[in-house]
Formats: C-alpha cells, sequence, structure tokens
C-alpha cells in the first residue's frame, strides 16, 4: 500500500503542506525551554476550537503584540484583557469560552505545577499519563488541544506520543499510506512509511503536518480538483 506514493509526490506533500505551525509563529521548541512550550501551548489552545488557521496565527501575535506569552501574565490580564486580545485577533466567536478556559487552565497550571508545562512532563509515567495530566488542567484541554500540543512536541519530549487525528487517517487513507483493518496501527504505519520514504531536511512532524493540511483544507472539503496530490488520490482516481 504503502508504494502507491511516488517519491516525488512526497516530497510535493511536505514541501508544500508541511511547514510546522510552531516554526512559521518562531516560536523555538528546539530549545526545550519552558517559555518556548509555553507558547505553543497557547497556540495549541487556540487551535483547539473550529477556527481557521489564519485567525489563530493573527490571534497569537495579539497574544504576543502585548506580551501576554507566560500563565502569570494571562491571570494578570484578566477576563475583559483576554477577551480584547481575541476580540482584535478575530477570534470573536470564541472570546467569552476562550477566555475562561484560558484562566481556568492557567490556574490550574499556577496552583499545582509551578506554572510549568515541563513539571508536567516530569510527573508524568508514560504517554498516556502525560495526556492525562494535560487534560487535567481543564475544560480548555481536551484531546484535539493535547493532540495540536503533542504532535509538535514528537522530537522534544519522548513521552509525547500523540494519535494522529481524523483528518490525518483520512488523508492518509486517501493516500494508500496507511490501511486501517492493518494489524499495526496508524501511528506506526505512519512512521514506518516514514523511516522508508524521509525526505532529506524534512521530519515526521512535517509529514503529519502535511497531511493534516491536505486532510483539513482538502480531503473534507472534497476539492480535488485543487488538491496538490490529486494525482495520487484514491477518491480521486474513483472518480469521487
Amino acid at each position: 500500500m504503502a508504494k502507491s506514493l511516488k517519491r516525488k509526490s512526497l516530497q510535493t506533500l511536505v514541501e508544500k503542506l508541511g511547514a510546522r505551525y510552531s516554526e512559521i509563529l518562531g516560536i523555538d521548541l528546539k530549545s526545550q525551554r519552558e517559555e518556548e512550550i509555553f507558547k505553543w501551548f497557547l497556540v495549541s489552545i487556540l487551535f483547539g476550537a473550529p477556527i481557521t488557521e489564519t485567525s489563530v496565527i493573527k490571534t497569537y501575535k495579539c497574544f504576543e503584540k502585548y506580551g501576554v506569552l507566560t500563565p502569570q501574565r494571562i491571570l494578570e490580564t484578566g477576563w475583559d484583557g483576554l477577551v480584547r486580545i481575541l476580540d482584535e485577533g478575530s477570534y470573536t466567536r470564541y472570546d467569552f469560552k476562550t477566555a475562561d478556559k484560558l484562566l481556568e487552565v492557567m490556574r490550574n497550571l499556577t496552583e499545582k505545577h509551578r506554572g510549568k508545562l515541563t513539571t508536567i512532563y516530569g510527573k508524568a509515567r508514560d504517554h498516556a499519563d502525560l495526556e492525562k495530566k494535560l487534560k487535567s488542567l481543564g475544560k480548555g484541554v481536551g484531546n484535539v488541544t493535547v493532540g495540536i500540543f503533542l504532535r509538535e512536541l514528537r522530537d522534544i519530549w519522548e513521552k509525547a506520543k500523540p494519535k494522529p487525528t481524523s483528518l490525518v487517517v483520512m488523508a492518509a487513507k486517501n493516500l494508500r499510506i496507511i490501511d486501517e483493518k492493518a494489524p499495526k496501527d496508524v501511528l506506526q504505519q505512519l512512521e514506518d512509511f516514514w523511516a522508508k520514504n524521509a525526505v532529506a531536511g524534512k521530519s515526521f512532524i512535517n509529514f503529519e503536518t502535511a497531511l493534516l493540511r491536505l486532510g483539513k483544507n482538502y480531503c473534507r472539503k472534497d476539492r480535488c480538483a485543487v488538491c496538490p496530490l490529486k494525482a495520487d488520490c484514491k477518491r480521486h482516481s474513483m472518480g469521487a
């Protein structure tokens, strides 16, 4: 199944759609510094709502503009201040709810873990426990947010092993990269595929992110006619 995707097509996929969100936003996760990991956590919470990539990026830039990039600064900014920042970033549909979530999560992070995500990681026994502890921070940190957050930490935190999202799975199935009926789980199939076909200068995270964007922007919306991978897609070949 994996052989059906040509190497040139894989290169097109990761080069066109695989840019890591953290890098686009100038967040240096490779430094492993707490402040950089927290910035990505904030972005992940913003991405947790069904909102466009453009709006999330714009909203994060507003948090950056006002220097509201730590748990303490978020708490000091308060509900009204957070709503103003969210509205300026065009996050208006979810502004009240997201302000509530941010305050709850930051209070719990501060009171239970000294405001440090690295403390949570250090306490976690394994990947499942890490996800459980992150979700215990509040309603604003569910499966979607945790998956987004940990995806870009795969090569930083050994215990960061989130399951691929449904959008990643959709795109991978359409490209015949995975088979959900296979003995190996989806993540292992994707990792095996990448290990055999890795594109120079790119990482597994680039590959997974590219599949996410493909699923979100093309597969889910049935935009087959303008998809950069339409020649390799089984749905397109079947006339879907």
